[in-house]
């Protein structure tokens, strides 16, 4: 391997959306660092059953706002 072109790779905790944390090594952040996740498998739809529902704030909604008036029928989820 090449000398000096690879990143620091060191422990970090995560800490899950219920609290439970793990350590696990990471090349983000600096060494002890905590990383707080918003959505994971706990919270998100997907892991879930679907039963939730994923408010999309960006391209999807930028595309909706732009192109929702062409009357391509509903967009929403059924």
């Amino acid at each position: 391997m090449k000398a000096d072109i690879h990143p620091d790779y060191h422990e970090i905790t995560v800490v899950m959306t219920d609290g439970t944390e793990y350590k696990t090594r990471s090349t983000r952040g600096k060494e002890g660092d905590v990383i707080r996740l918003d959505v994971d498998p706990l919270t998100h739809p997907a892991w879930q059953g679907g039963t939730g529902r994923v408010v999309e704030k960006g391209q999807l909604d930028k595309f909706q706002s732009r192109y929702g008036s062409f009357g391509l029928g509903d967009t929403s989820d059924k």
